[in-house]
């Protein structure tokens, strides 16, 4: 079943066949149609999803149609919903929501699972323990194989999350691993320490939610526990939710690095209002930014008055300089992101970007000159090369650092959007284009 045709069972208020088609629908199905939606129209289908799927579909939502989705609802609809869910998918809730209706949720919530609540609440917002989920199932040192066995039967979980089980002490203190699939062809007298893998790092609930998911996917762990700063297990974080913490971090970075905030929800059915809202924050920075490269273009006027054909380069030559300084920018902040350089390396990564940037206005140099010269003369053509030689360097250099500074800084490097840097590097650059042909021509 298409959007079309749940908008047209809505609008002539066919509710008995849009309820047998929608729960003729799984989980996943369900989640795209309603993200595909309006919010009245997928408040409409939320409602007549059975209570177990509906939790699950909830669940499932990206943050920008949850958040639709909850303006639609009455508060008594989500206040059932909001007792089903585990406490991390609770605590993430309650973030999104205005302070009265978040109230209002956790006074509905019986005592002993508001504790489990305010737990992971109490974490910093960005670390991993407010996206981890209480233990399920665990090991202990002395336990044998068939009792771990035992445990695994006689909970009532999702496979996936006994996927991995800690090996704990008696003080919660972790010291390894075990994969469950490994206790089929283990004795089933052996004891447990026997099968588990022991720890090589430990990921503690301080760190950042990002670091520790990416660490978690690229080693491929199935479960990530998680411990305080004693070692003590505290929670875990499977695999999926650690892969939609990476796939939210890569929606902020990739629209942020383009000069607009994420949307965190499908584009088609997102109002025109919102999506303005995204970008023009960035558009007013940006032109505030640009009047530095217009006041650069005021302070050589007289240059450019003397010699016209000078203005017929400088969009080239701020392109290159602009889109320089963005491929920097770009794989210096993926690999701080996948942690393959860090604050350590901040020497290391200017050297190489200054490099490459020579590397390269030397081979664009070559035939912007050989282009140039026949054209418009050997001065102009001297003065186009030499700026490419100079500013290429100045711009991958800047593009490389300014993530790094960002991190140093404590702000997401994607925060520093690539079209600032172009703003950047397009004042940069005309004052090394002026200054060369100032030298060069005598004016």
């Amino acid at each position: 079943m298409d959007a079309s045709t749940i908008r047209t069972l809505t609008a002539d208020r066919d509710l008995p066949r849009l309820a047998a088609a929608v729960r003729r629908l799984g989980s996943s199905a369900t989640t795209d149609l309603i993200a595909q939606l309006p919010a009245t129209e997928a408040a409409v289908v939320f409602r007549l999803l059975p209570k177990t799927v509906s939790v699950d579909v909830f669940d499932r939502l990206d943050r920008g149609t949850r958040s639709d989705l909850i303006t639609a609802l009455g508060t008594t609809e989500l206040t059932t919903i909001f007792a089903d869910l585990d406490p991390e998918d609770q605590s993430r809730l309650v973030d999104e929501l205005p302070a009265g209706v978040a109230t209002k949720l956790l006074s509905a919530v019986a005592p002993a699972d508001l504790d489990a609540v305010m737990a992971v609440a109490g974490y910093d917002r960005n670390s991993i323990a407010r996206r981890m989920s209480p233990t399920a199932v665990v090991a202990w040192a002395d336990d044998t194989v068939a009792e771990v066995a035992d445990r695994i039967r006689a909970a009532d979980v999702d496979l996936a999350d006994v996927r991995l089980l800690p090996v704990l002490t008696a003080d919660r203190t972790l010291i390894g691993t075990l994969d469950a699939l490994a206790l089929l062809r283990c004795d089933p007298h052996a004891p447990v320490t026997s099968a588990m893998d022991p720890l090589e790092t430990v990921t503690h609930t301080s760190e950042d939610q990002e670091t520790a998911a990416r660490a978690a996917l690229r080693d491929g762990v199935p479960v990530l526990p998680v411990c305080d700063s004693e070692n003590r297990l505290v929670g875990i974080v499977p695999i999926d939710d650690a892969a939609r913490i990476i796939a939210e971090a890569d929606e902020a970075d990739f629209a942020l690095s383009g000069g607009t905030q994420p949307l965190y929800r499908r584009y088609l059915p997102t109002p025109i209002l919102t999506i303005a809202r995204t970008r023009i924050v960035w558009l007013l920075v940006l032109a505030v930014s640009a009047v530095l490269t217009v006041h650069v273009l005021e302070i050589f006027e007289s240059t450019l008055a003397e010699v016209v054909a000078l203005a017929l380069f400088i969009p080239l030559l701020t392109g290159i300089g602009g889109n320089t300084g963005s491929q920097a920018a770009t794989t210096v902040t993926r690999a701080l992101a996948m942690d393959e350089v860090g604050l350590r390396d901040f020497a290391r990564v200017a050297a190489k970007e200054f490099t490459t940037g020579l590397t390269l206005g030397v081979l664009l140099a070559v035939p912007a000159f050989a282009i140039a010269s026949p054209l418009y003369g050997l001065d102009i053509g001297t003065i186009i090369g030499l700026t490419l030689i100079v500013n290429c360097p100045i711009a991958a250099l800047v593009g490389g650092s300014i993530p790094l500074a960002a991190k140093a800084c404590r702000v997401d490097p994607a925060v520093v959007s690539t079209p600032f840097i172009s703003t950047f590097c397009d004042a940069s650059g005309l004052l090394v284009y002026f200054t060369i042909a100032i030298t060069i021509m005598g004016l």
